[in-house]
């Protein structure tokens, strides 16, 4: 069982910067794969960023390549997603998650919200 917790989600203005983090149960974070969805209102899921179990590999939707990166800490069990020059199509309840095997474990969300 794992259980993912993200926060760090806000209110900015376009042009500027968050953090948002995900912090894992279990002692198993560091052997898997991470990543980010996000959900803007009407619209369907999609991917955002994914990390590899190391750093050592990430993926990038071609609509935040270049502003966000993905990171994480495997001591402190944790994923990052650093959102660099927001943009108001940015706005969106953003996931994290992971996968064991076929199943896929998903955060309670965090909201971003960038006003124009």
């Amino acid at each position: 069982q794992v259980q993912l917790v993200e926060s760090g989600g806000g209110l900015v203005q376009a042009g500027g910067s968050l953090r948002l983090s995900c912090a894992a149960s279990g002692r198993t974070f560091s052997s898997y794969a991470m990543g980010w969805f996000r959900q803007a209102p009407g619209k369907e899921r999609e991917f955002v960023a994914a990390i590899n179990w190391s750093g050592g590999n990430t993926y990038y939707a071609d609509s935040v390549k270049g502003r966000f990166t993905i990171s994480r800490d495997n001591a402190q069990n944790t994923g990052y997603l650093q959102m660099n020059s927001l943009k108001p199509e940015d706005t969106a309840v953003y996931y994290c998650y992971t996968v064991r095997g076929t199943y896929v474990y998903w955060g309670q969300g965090t909201q971003v919200t960038v006003s124009s």
